[in-house]
């Protein structure tokens, strides 16, 4: 191997090496247990669920509301109202 071969090797040894000690430690200094870190992100997800519904609900009602207004005189929006409606529902 040349030297700059074996440069590259000891670079991937130190690398992986240091992945190792660092998930070790990370065990042992965690400070939850591991059935507390999932509750925790099963409650953040539930969380986080709930409140993408809610802004999905609030923009579908935006929109709803805009396709809803009375077009200006001379301007006509009919043609795009029914594939804008099609995708909401």
């Amino acid at each position: 191997m040349s030297e700059q071969g074996n440069q590259v090797a000891k670079a991937a040894a130190f690398i992986a090496g240091g992945a190792v000690i660092g998930a070790g430690l990370g065990l042992l200094f965690a400070p939850q247990t591991g059935a507390e870190t999932r509750r925790s992100i099963s409650h953040y997800a539930r969380k986080a669920q709930v409140q993408t519904s809610r802004w999905g609900r609030a923009v579908k009602s935006g929109v709803e509301e805009v396709l809803n207004r009375k077009p200006v005189k001379g301007k006509s929006s009919e043609g795009e109202r029914p594939q804008l409606t099609a995708v909401l529902n």
